[in-house]
């Protein structure tokens, strides 16, 4: 008995170990693609993809040489790595012509307005599930701009450390979810809470 107990914690904890590894593959891959995929609509030339390339290695290299440092507090490596995506943005910025600066903004906006019909969509489909009433809509709505507003606000204040970025977009997490318990009815909670766990599950199958 005892012996099958270990073999299910070990097969277990293989189990986690590869979906984990997976998951990283996954995103890593997908990063990649991205990278291909905007350097391709923006037209980098072949000096600007080298440049990209060798500024990639650079920070590659000191965000190993920063995890090896043991003379600093976590905080101050985090602050450290922190900074060094900042840095590697700006050069990346740097990079573009005027023209290509143009592009990645409509490329954004592009994407922001993807975003938008998405949850316009969702919300929609919401309304007919649970029942939403058009005040209720209204409310949603309005909640999703104000939590945007305060977000960029967040991110944009170069003032914050990466602690205290990332403690303020929590706090503006919980707000955000306190806000919208107090926007649905119990019943329309109970069927929102329905509605998510039969996702999960469709997505675990589906693995």
């Amino acid at each position: 008995m005892k012996k099958l107990i270990v073999l299910t914690l070990a097969l277990s904890t293989i189990l986690f170990t590869a979906n984990a590894q997976h998951k990283r593959e996954q995103k890593m891959g997908g990063k990649k693609q991205h990278h291909a995929q905007l350097a391709k609509q923006l037209n980098l030339s072949d000096e600007q993809k080298k440049q990209a390339q060798a500024n990639k290695v650079a920070l590659k290299q000191k965000m190993k040489e920063l995890n090896k440092n043991e003379s600093i507090t976590v905080k101050e490596q985090r602050d450290r790595k922190d900074a060094l995506r900042k840095e590697q943005k700006a050069k990346m910025q740097a990079l573009l012509t005027p023209e290509q600066k143009t592009k990645m903004a409509e490329l954004k906006a592009t994407k922001m307005a993807k975003k938008e019909d998405k949850f316009a969509k969702g919300l929609e489909k919401m309304k007919s599930k649970i029942n939403l009433s058009d005040a209720q809509v209204m409310q949603l709505k309005s909640q999703r701009e104000r939590i945007k507003a305060n977000t960029k606000e967040i991110k944009d204040n170069e003032s914050l450390s990466r602690t205290q970025r990332k403690e303020q977009l929590m706090a503006l997490k919980a707000e955000s979810k306190t806000q919208k318990s107090n926007i649905f009815t119990a019943d329309q909670i109970k069927q929102l809470d329905e509605m998510k766990k039969n996702k999960m599950g469709k997505t675990h199958m589906s693995k």
